[in-house]
């Protein structure tokens, strides 16, 4: 008689013991995506030199078009032909100005040094946020696109959209520690639909596989609905930032 409610507790016991085994594996997974890891300044510096080594890799692969664009299009122009380098160039920029604030404070502070926040930096973080999300997912969905119509992926293909997935994921998860407001938003917005306008109204859209191009209009009109969610993206943390401050 007694066995049974020994071995009551005993299995007691050890459904807790798996519990706790279940909450340490939760937390070490969520740390990664944490306050404390992501703004720590040794993460911070290894993200800014990876950003920005990717930053001038898109700008090479985009070298053949610039150098066509120059040549057979008004100069102005050029800024609008590389769009995920520049998106990740706005992130870099975003995450120098947050590397340079924890090296005045502690990476676990929860306020920043910096008191006041310009409209520059606050362009620069929507930017980074709402083009990283546009131009990553824009990028894996054409690289797919290409191969369901019989291309080649090949391991440039997989690289680039592994490296654009973790453009799209970035932004999302450093967008809760920036601090750009609507007028920042509104503008970068602008910049889309315009970046939008000049890429297709205009030509200077990323060069696309041969088997695409019969696609471009659906591909217009996928690029434009990117810039909606995108905006729409930003709006969401924007509301969420001003709520948590109403709560303190």
């Amino acid at each position: 008689m007694d066995d049974k409610p020994g071995r009551k507790r005993g299995q007691a016991f050890f459904k807790g013991e798996g519990r706790g085994q279940q909450v340490q594996d939760g937390l070490a997974v969520s740390y990664y995506w944490s306050r404390a890891f992501l703004l720590n300044k040794a993460v911070l510096g290894l993200l800014l030199v990876c950003n920005l080594l990717g930053t001038i890799y898109g700008y090479a692969w985009y070298g053949q078009q610039l150098e066509y664009t120059v040549d057979n299009f008004p100069l102005w122009y050029v800024p609008f032909v590389p769009d995920s380098p520049t998106a990740s160039l706005f992130f870099t920029l975003a995450l120098l100005i947050l590397l340079l604030e924890r090296r005045s404070s502690s990476p676990y502070s929860p306020e920043p040094a910096a008191s006041r926040i310009s409209l520059l930096r606050g362009l620069i973080e929507a930017l980074a946020v709402v083009t990283l999300f546009k131009y990553g997912i824009w990028a894996v969905a054409m690289i797919v696109a290409e191969a369901a119509k019989g291309g080649a992926v090949g391991w440039e293909g997989w690289m680039l959209m592994g490296s654009h997935f973790t453009m799209a994921v970035e932004g999302l998860l450093f967008a809760r520690w920036f601090r750009f407001g609507w007028g920042a938003l509104a503008l970068a917005a602008g910049w889309m639909f315009w970046n939008d306008f000049m890429d297709y109204q205009r030509g200077v859209y990323p060069w696309l596989s041969d088997v695409l191009i019969p696609d471009l209009p659906r591909i217009e009109l996928f690029t434009i609905g990117l810039s909606v969610v995108g905006t729409l993206i930003g709006g969401v943390f924007v509301i969420s930032r001003t709520r948590s401050k109403r709560l303190r």
